[in-house]
């Protein structure tokens, strides 16, 4: 069975979304993409083609990008990726593409991989990584003709998968476009002569199109669709030279199953437990030396996981195994390099280390809590963002409240106070009666208490 027919047998019929139907062609904005000159070691021009390509599908408007550069990064060796990283944020910034579509030659096959804006600190489930890697034949690149349909649509749907979409005008528009790609994907079988050599990276992306679209569907079907072409995928991972790009495939069924923890309608906990452990299979390939932005956001999903599993279970290491997953990450994604990322991990920090201090009793775990959230106040400063400055005071002062009144410690609560104050101040100011009444409260305790101490 070839890849397409595959593909036409599984995927025969999509569940409808309710909010792709009103929706129409007139209602597209374009989506930029940006195709930079590809590192190749003969005469071609195969990036103008996928170029004119891209820029011919609906939703889209690409620019081809040759201004001459030094493109050695492209071989995706760790001590490298750093160059390819900065030089592709660099061009985004410059063009301001959506995605930017990197292509590079090995041997008799294109490698194409696919950078956005906020790749490794994003929340939109965009499930593409910039080592996500779509091999396809360097012959079908040829200005003689043109190429197959499916791989076309094929490179059209990486494209659409890596967009990151931070308002619901785009999320609405990205999966409209996502589904008519996979009927038409469904529908053709022009790339139906392709090597079998190429089978694990195009499932692959058929995987992460199919995910893309389908992830909050909470449909038992679909999650079986899109396991099932990660599973080709592995089942043919002899066909891959490179172990990284495993990795990926692992990271992508952890996706998948974390996905289903937060979506599906029956959520059993085997989807907590084959989550966390795709996850970890994926960082076994996809290592903190070698792959760091990799490994560190999927150590921020694990802490996630491990989270959400211990509300359930209430199983106090399955907190501590989610404060060090968020340590992990904290290593990569540092201040000087992802202010924002690095202020939103140490307000969950700040969280998790409250929690775990309370249900140990553990004063320096709690001081190390206050410690997190105080760093989050580099970014979220008083002038930048006064209400959230404000909240992040509160959270504070509960930690030194909770403190000062287990252990009668007059400064503490003396401390929890203060911060109780300084957030006041901010919440009258913006006439917050939720927030000026639940502060009075936490003021009305924090002062009985200090009265009965003295």
């Amino acid at each position: 069975m070839t890849v397409i027919s595959w593909l036409q047998q599984k995927i025969s019929n999509l569940h409808p979304r309710t909010e792709t139907q009103t929706l129409t062609a007139a209602d597209l904005i374009d989506f930029k993409i940006v195709v930079v000159e590809f590192l190749d070691n003969v005469e071609s021009n195969c990036g103008e083609i996928v170029t004119r390509l891209l820029d011919s599908k609906e939703g889209l408007s690409a620019t081809y990008y040759d201004d001459p550069f030094p493109k050695t990064f492209l071989n995706l060796e760790s001590r490298t990726l750093f160059d390819l990283i900065d030089r592709g944020q660099s061009i985004i910034e410059r063009s301001r593409a959506d995605v930017l579509v990197w292509g590079c030659r090995e041997g008799d096959k294109i490698r194409l991989n696919f950078q956005t804006e906020q790749q490794y600190e994003n929340e939109d489930c965009a499930f593409v990584s910039l080592l996500d890697s779509l091999y396809l034949p360097a012959a079908i690149f040829s200005s003689d003709q043109p190429l197959p349909h499916a791989i076309g649509n094929l490179i059209y749907g990486a494209v659409i998968s890596s967009i990151n979409t931070f308002s619901k005008e785009k999320q609405i528009q990205k999966r409209y476009l996502l589904k008519k790609i996979i009927n038409l994907l469904s529908k053709d079988d022009s790339a139906k002569n392709l090597s079998i050599d190429y089978l694990p990276y195009i499932m692959n992306f058929l995987g992460i199109i199919y995910l893309s679209y389908s992830y909050d569907n909470h449909q038992e079907k679909d999650f079986k669709i899109v396991r099932n072409l990660f599973d080709t995928a592995l089942k043919h991972q002899d066909l891959i030279k490179n172990p990284i790009h495993l990795g990926c495939i692992y990271y992508h069924l952890g996706q998948l199953y974390d996905s289903a923890t937060q979506n599906m309608v029956h959520r059993p906990m085997s989807y907590y437990r084959d989550a966390i452990i795709f996850y970890r299979q994926a960082q076994k390939h996809l290592s903190k030396y070698n792959y760091p932005y990799d490994y560190g956001y999927i150590s921020y999903k694990l802490s996630e996981l491990f989270f959400n599993y211990w509300k359930q279970k209430n199983d106090i290491q399955a907190l501590r195994d989610a404060v060090f997953q968020l340590r992990e990450s904290e290593k990569i994604y540092t201040y000087a390099q992802f202010p924002e990322f690095w202020s939103e991990l140490q307000g969950r920090l700040g969280y998790l280390l409250s929690l775990l201090g309370s249900f140990t009793n553990s004063e320096e775990i709690c001081e190390l809590a206050i410690a997190s959230y105080k760093n989050q106040q580099k970014v979220i400063t008083e002038r930048r963002d006064p209400l959230a400055w404000a909240r992040i005071q509160e959270d504070i002062g509960e930690i030194y409240y909770r403190l000062g009144k287990e252990s009668a410690d007059k400064d503490l609560l003396e401390e929890a106070l203060e911060y109780f104050h300084d957030a006041l101040y901010i919440f009258e100011n913006a006439e917050d009666e939720d927030e000026i009444k639940k502060l009075n409260t936490h003021i009305a305790k924090t002062s009985q208490i200090l009265s009965l101490s003295r």
